[in-house]
């Protein structure tokens, strides 16, 4: 195991070889680098905070109880009392929305998490061993990688059955190869890199170099394919709830809050599919503009562009 000087020197060249560079600035420096240069980015950043703040305190932001029905008030417009209008059942379409919030990004974040963590594992250690290792997942990853995310997602769910735990599983799943497939082409640069096989040479085992060496390196690229995937896992939830395998009643899910209004209310009550639909646009906007401009600053290849 790397010790000492020679620790430092291996360190500080896959610093170099893999294009980190020491941090010379504080925070709100980057910052406003990032705003200056990444003004899309930074909209679609202020889109995904305000998701978060609307999923964090939907209790508080809620003007009505988003499960609670008051058949007096039925398809009403957007009003005083029911802001954004109410839906077949009498309830605040609002509400809903901002607890639908909740659910999304519960839902879209643990998803892309699972499926991030397990398709980087298994392009790491794919990447860096190599031979009839790499050649074996690879080809289990083509099968898994052969059908659409939201086809692979709506298997799943008609198998596993419509419930929060099932719905996040299904997600993930068709999430593993794709993050598999962007950590292994990273690993496969940077395990050729100089301080990589420094490291080997001062006798450090393989599965230090792999996660000691190598995955944090690779921190860059998983960082865009979580916030690229965040917004195709909250589309394909909304698609899976409007099919009726998503979240179950009685939590508010936006795909859900589609399919009740899309077919039988759309015309007579146009903000049932508006707001909702609004909603899940701005989600799905928001975090591909973050993670285009968030490839665009940690891929050293991009810095410039």
């Amino acid at each position: 195991m790397a010790k000492g000087p020679e620790a430092r020197v291996v360190l500080e060249a896959g610093a170099v070889e893999t294009g980190l560079r020491p941090h010379t600035g504080g925070r709100g420096t980057a910052l406003w680098r990032f705003l200056h240069r990444k003004p899309l980015g930074a909209a679609g950043g202020a889109l995904v905070v305000v998701m978060l703040v609307m999923a964090v305190f939907a209790d508080v932001l809620a003007t009505q109880d988003p499960v609670r029905t008051d058949a007096a008030r039925t398809l009403s417009p957007p009003t005083a009392l029911h802001w954004l209008g109410t839906d077949h059942l009498g309830r605040d379409i609002y509400s809903r929305i901002v607890h639908g919030a909740r659910v999304s990004l519960a839902v879209g974040l643990a998803s892309t998490l699972l499926g991030a963590v397990l398709g980087g594992v298994v392009g790491l250690l794919s990447g860096y061993a190599g031979g009839a290792t790499d050649l074996v997942s690879q080809r289990i990853l083509d099968i898994m990688q052969g059908l659409p995310l939201l086809i692979l997602a709506l298997v799943m769910s008609a198998a596993l059955g419509p419930s929060f735990s099932n719905v996040i599983i299904a997600i993930s799943v068709p999430i593993i190869p794709r993050a598999a497939r962007i950590i292994r082409s990273s690993v496969l640069a940077i395990r050729e890199m100089p301080y990589v096989e420094s490291a080997r040479a001062l006798g450090v085992s393989h599965l230090r170099v792999a996660f000691r060496h190598i995955l944090p390196n690779t921190m860059g690229p998983f960082m865009v394919l979580i916030t690229a995937q965040l917004g195709s896992a909250i589309l394909v939830e909304a698609a899976l709830s409007f099919l009726g395998l998503g979240v179950p009643e009685p939590y508010p899910s936006w795909g859900r809050m589609l399919s009740v209004s899309a077919a039988e209310y759309a015309q007579k009550a146009p903000w049932l599919v508006l707001f909702p639909g609004a909603a899940i646009s701005l989600a799905v906007f928001g975090t591909n503009l973050l993670g285009d401009a968030l490839r665009d600053v940690l891929d050293p290849r991009l810095r410039q562009a």
